[in-house]
């Protein structure tokens, strides 16, 4: 049997959850495929900035990533082999750190001379995707700003590189 403690302490957590007060960024649910999303102001890590809106009618690949997951560090190069590719059809990548330091994500980034747009987890990044829950994880992002695809999880190099495939069609 459950303490009466548990049950207390379940229902206090899922009051002030309901009342809003916990932060936006602390209950954000992962957004479904079909979902709206808006991609908020960027700081990348080499010191461009993104205003708000700079994704609007792009298609974008939007690849979470830490520089400590080893399955990040399987698919990485993977990525990198779509960016040359992504750039010269249109397709928007942004990848995002979840590393706790930002030196840790620039360290791993220039050792691996990745060319891939950086940035670092953001709590209004965090409201648009919420938490993760697995490493590395796509979003597909289409023109129009709905998601397309979840895909959680390391993917196969040809799994990676089929993302071109949201490119938007010439003509």
């Amino acid at each position: 049997m459950w303490p009466q403690s548990f049950f207390r302490l379940l229902f206090a957590s899922a009051a002030v959850a309901a009342c809003g007060l916990l932060p936006a960024a602390a209950v954000a649910a992962e957004p479904a495929v079909g979902t709206a999303v808006k991609l908020p102001a960027l700081t990348l890590l080499d010191g461009r900035q993104l205003p708000a809106g700079y994704f609007q009618g792009k298609p974008v690949i939007v690849e979470y990533w830490a520089s400590w997951c080893p399955f990040c560090a399987r698919q990485n190069p993977h990525l990198q082999k779509l960016v040359p590719l992504a750039r010269s059809k249109g397709l928007e990548i942004l990848t995002v750190s979840v590393d706790r330091k930002e030196s840790a994500a620039r360290d791993y980034v220039h050792k691996h001379s990745y060319t891939f747009p950086v940035a670092m987890e953001t709590p209004e990044l965090r409201s648009v995707f919420g938490k993760r829950k697995v490493l590395p994880e796509i979003f597909v992002i289409k023109a129009d700003g709905k998601i397309a695809e979840v895909i959680p999880g390391e993917m196969f190099e040809e799994d990676v590189l089929e993302l071109i495939k949201y490119a938007p069609k010439p003509g």
